[in-house]
């Protein structure tokens, strides 16, 4: 059973980066790869039952992310249908490279801060696909974006999925992972830029606008509003996370729905052709839904894995092989640009007891970092990482020779960094 689960992995996940070669959409890779892995753990195990019963436990946090991944790209698709991220892109005149990749990546590595990095990362790309026309610096761009959204999201409890986990577990504390992260989050981001900004130069080539007819053109209030509206909204999620307890993607739906109201009483008086594109309605069909069901797809390989105890196992073996704590979580954030840092994190935490390891030691404070900055080395390691290549459509093994080696220095110098920096204060 271990043999073919693997086996069908390793296929579905040629199948997903040799996209271009076979003709074969990424999401129909996925979704196979997904599906076959549970038939196989199914066929080998007696108890049916068990599997459908970790099945559904798994589907509802694939589906929680899912909802979470429609709503931000709703909300974004709702703010860029009214024009809101004009306002934004008509106040950044900067038009030469280097400097336009430090401010993008600034903006992204804090942004991600405050909300997480997959809403950040479908807010940025939106933002670069109307500041940039030319195609092959855009992607320059986005994949900056991947890593400054990863790197960003790594310090603080509600910037990534994986750090969440573990403020949740009680394995950190908000002040803690934030006042030893920020240092090497940053490292992790600067490095890269660093080494990017020595190969990018001149100037932008603009995107041109788009004519808009002048009966769909919104006032430039009405497009504050909606942007300010929009921003509120994905702000919102965290907060609502904190004192209602109920998962991010309750938030999202909340968001949502407030969304589509203002949309509906906006345009309660408009023309049918109008109000068929301004709302909720007309929007929806905006979405990428085939990025949509490649992240399903990616998912149920990862939980098949994960329920039949390879995940754990690999973890264990790492344990026994290497045994330096350092080596092993570094080990652990090189895997998640392969694997989904997810179940990484969780085996780790199944792994290694409060007990053994208290809050916010070393162990754990580590994890965070690796296991978000990791996720950059490659396109498919980070849900930044996928959804960036959903929406813009970024080939993996352009990914590959372009920007994996700028997240691997960035990675190894921001856990340099914080593995010098305990050693000096602690």
């Amino acid at each position: 059973m271990v043999t073919t689960i693997v086996i069908v992995f390793v296929l579905g996940y040629l199948a997903i980066t040799l996209e271009n070669e076979i003709k074969v959409n990424k999401a129909a890779a996925a979704l196979v790869t997904g599906v076959i892995c549970w038939v196989a753990y199914i066929m080998a195990t007696p108890d049916k039952h068990l599997v459908n019963d970790q099945l559904l436990i798994h589907l509802a946090d694939i589906s929680s992310i899912l909802f979470f991944l429609i709503g931000a790209m709703a909300i974004v698709e709702v703010v860029d249908t009214h024009d809101g991220f004009d306002l934004i892109t008509d106040y950044i005149q900067q038009t030469k490279k280097r400097r336009l990749l430090w401010m993008i990546s600034f903006l992204t590595f804090f942004l991600s801060a405050i909300l997480d990095n997959l809403t950040t990362t479908i807010v940025m790309v939106s933002l670069l696909r109307k500041l940039i026309g030319n195609k092959e610096d855009r992607l320059y761009f986005v994949g900056m974006v991947v890593i400054a959204a990863n790197a960003g999201g790594a310090w603080t409890p509600i910037g990534d999925v994986t750090t969440t986990m573990l403020w949740i577990g009680g394995q950190i504390s908000t002040v803690s992972i934030m006042t030893q992260l920020i240092v090497p989050s940053l490292i992790s981001l600067v490095i890269p830029l660093i080494a990017l900004s020595f190969y990018l130069k001149g100037n932008i080539e603009k995107r041109e606008a788009p004519v808009v007819d002048k009966k769909l053109r919104l006032s430039r209030r009405k497009r504050t509003f909606m942007l300010t509206a929009g921003v509120l909204a994905l702000i919102s999620v965290p907060v609502f996370k904190l004192y209602t307890h109920l998962p991010p993607f309750m938030g999202m739906m909340l968001g949502l729905g407030v969304m589509w109201v203002i949309t509906e009483l906006i345009h309660r008086n408009a023309e049918d052709v109008q109000k068929e594109k301004m709302t909720l309605v007309g929007i929806l069909h905006k979405i990428d839904l085939s990025s949509i069901l490649f992240f399903l797809g990616i998912l149920l390989a990862v939980a098949a894995m994960e329920a039949s105890e390879i995940l754990p196992h690999a973890a264990q073996w790492l344990s026994d092989k290497i045994g330096d704590d350092s080596l092993i979580v570094m080990a652990i954030g090189l895997l998640s640009s392969i694997v989904d840092n997810v179940p990484l994190v969780a085996a780790a935490q199944g792994m290694y007891s409060i007990t053994q390891y208290p809050m916010d030691s070393f162990l754990w404070t580590f994890l965070a970092f690796s296991a978000g900055t990791g996720g950059s080395i490659l396109i498919i390691g980070s849900a930044a990482g996928v959804a960036a290549m959903g929406l813009e459509k970024v080939d993996f093994f352009w990914y590959v020779k372009k920007i994996s080696w700028l997240a691997l220095l960035g990675f190894f110098a921001g856990a340099l960094s914080y593995m010098l920096i305990d050693h000096l204060m602690y």
